[in-house]
């Protein structure tokens, strides 16, 4: 016992001692249809009065957040912000206070950069946006694209409060009685959606996990908690799956658990990455397995048409969704959808407001989108801040029973503007610039700008990250080089080395012997984004 608590910090033995004790009156009292609905109108009439309340409670009378030096600089007194809600809306108002230098952008909320405003600098610490009104049970952790992650504490309430909504996305689907799978990899967020599900009576039956539990030099929260979490749901007499270890270059025992359901008379469902379903689809069609019926809703990375096109044609029924370690859950998939990652924005737990044209005078694209907390139980106080992610808002009648529950906003087209994701996974810059500019010079030769990472959509919406290498570096071994790569940026027993895991036994990571590609404004970016590759430019690859 010693040893065990001289290498476990007591604060992880708080949280897990946390939701260990509460979890089983979580899992006890799940949220019916019914329910939920009755939740989401009373949210949805409370709107304007749950935002002001927030506000006060949570930043007006927290005096240790930059939001409250915002709001000052920008003459905006409480009274004044409650006459600005009533006459124009949460989302007027909103607005208003984003053109008087009210919001974050991603630079800012991650604490990369201060705020400066006028003639006013305002440093930021991210953990002062934790909601000083929120608990603590599951730890997730954010991913950034220039600076570390950082830890956001999540509370069974928050989880609760989002399961209604998840639940009421589910029966638009007629998926409540369906039989449930998760296929991700270890961590916080994994654990937060089997929780979600678990609120509303739909607790999963698999826990499929992308990387093995027990690779060595795993941090030993992967195990410890996934433990609390079966312990938890024996005590409630609601089982909760452990992790069975199903890797990215072999899904068919999901496939085949796939099909096993639909031959019974079900209807298997799985949660995963767009890429990862492409993957399964694949392998189905290539081995014959019949999985036509299967549902998958699809999170984490962006719902591309070609990644849509292939579940589809597999047999599959694909639904997106939207969520942030963040804020939660942001929207999830239309049943009568414009694009294939159209999704009913959640205005009953978020406010959002585009960019817009104002956008060129604080670095952001017009389409970023701009959230802002409504609920008591979200796991961070946001104002207006942008997480770094941008999409077309468009208001339609769809005719769903989404719509009909008062979610009339819809966005598609959803997409990060400064992170690299594949896989479902995001690396940190910090680690990014330091092995192309420091690691791989030092050890293959040439120079900072000789190494450039790309990202793109391959043949059917697969995502590829190539690793470019200029010609003049000479002569190298890209088994070596992409090894190096991602021995350094998965170093760690934490988040990055799942990430590493992920991307080297998925064989994401491809060499290329090419100049880095130089941007429209001279700059050679650490990474390139580029355009869908319908051939695979496999000739160009080197192994």
């Amino acid at each position: 016992m010693l040893n065990l608590s001289s290498r476990i910090p007591l604060g992880e033995i708080a949280v897990g001692a946390r939701l260990l004790w509460n979890l089983p009156a979580f899992l006890r009292h799940p949220i019916s249809p019914e329910e939920a609905r009755r939740t989401v109108r009373q949210r949805l009439d409370r709107r304007e009065t749950d935002f002001l309340a927030l506000v006060l409670r949570a930043i007006y009378q927290h005096a240790p957040n930059p939001y409250l030096q915002l709001l000052h600089l920008a003459g905006c007194e409480y009274g004044d912000l409650e006459r600005l809600v009533h006459q124009e809306g949460v989302e007027g108002a909103l607005r208003i206070l984003y053109r008087h230098g009210v919001y974050l952008t991603v630079d800012e909320f991650k604490g990369r950069r201060p705020l400066v405003r006028g003639g006013a600098t305002v440093a930021v610490d991210p953990d002062q946006l934790q909601n000083p009104l929120s608990g603590f049970h599951v730890r997730a952790r954010t991913s950034g694209s220039r600076g570390a992650g950082t830890f956001v504490a999540v509370d069974l309430a928050s989880i609760r409060d989002i399961a209604a909504n998840e639940c009421l996305s589910l029966d638009a689907r007629g998926g409540i009685g369906w039989v449930h799978a998760h296929w991700s990899v270890p961590g916080g967020s994994a654990i937060i959606q089997i929780l979600r599900f678990s609120g509303f009576g739909a607790r999963p039956v698999h826990w499929f996990s992308q990387v093995d539990p027990a690779s060595p030099g795993l941090h030993f929260r992967y195990r410890w908690s996934t433990r609390a979490l079966r312990l938890g749901g024996t005590v409630a007499g609601a089982p909760l799956p452990t992790p069975q270890y199903v890797p990215l270059d072999d899904p068919l025992p999901i496939a085949r658990w796939m099909a096993d359901v639909l031959r019974a008379g079900g209807a298997p469902h799985l949660f995963t990455f767009p890429s990862s379903a492409v993957r399964l689809c694949r392998a189905a069609m290539d081995a014959g397995v019949d999985i036509r019926g299967a549902k998958f809703t699809l999170g984490s990375e962006p719902t591309t048409e070609a990644r849509w096109a292939v579940v589809r044609r597999a047999g599959g029924e694909p639904a997106a969704r939207y969520a942030t370690v963040e804020c939660g859950l942001i929207g999830s998939g239309c049943p009568v959808p414009d694009a294939p990652d159209d999704v009913h924005l959640f205005h009953d737990l978020h406010g959002l407001i585009p960019a817009g044209p104002d956008g060129e005078t604080t670095g952001l694209p017009s389409r970023a989108l701009l959230i802002s907390s409504l609920r008591a139980t979200a796991p961070l106080i946001l104002l207006n801040v942008s997480l770094g992610d941008q999409a077309v808002v468009t208001q339609r009648a769809c005719g769903c029973s989404l719509e009909q529950l008062g979610w009339t906003t819809h966005l598609h087209t959803i997409r990060s503007f400064e992170k690299l994701t594949a896989g479902g996974m995001t690396f940190l810059d910090t680690d990014v610039i330091r092995v192309l500019e420091e690691v791989l010079p030092a050890r293959f030769g040439g120079t900072p700008t000789d190494y450039q990472l790309s990202e793109e959509e391959g043949h059917e919406g697969q995502p590829r990250v190539r690793l470019l290498v200029h010609p003049a570096v000479g002569p190298l071994d890209s088994q070596a080089v992409a090894a190096a790569l991602l021995d350094a940026i998965g170093a760690g027993s934490g988040a990055e080395r799942v990430m590493g895991l992920l991307w080297r036994n998925a064989g994401l990571l491809q060499v290329e012997r090419r100049p880095p590609v130089v941007g429209a404004s001279g700059k050679i970016q650490h990474l390139h984004v580029g355009q869908p590759d319908p051939l695979g430019a496999a000739a160009r690859i080197a192994h």
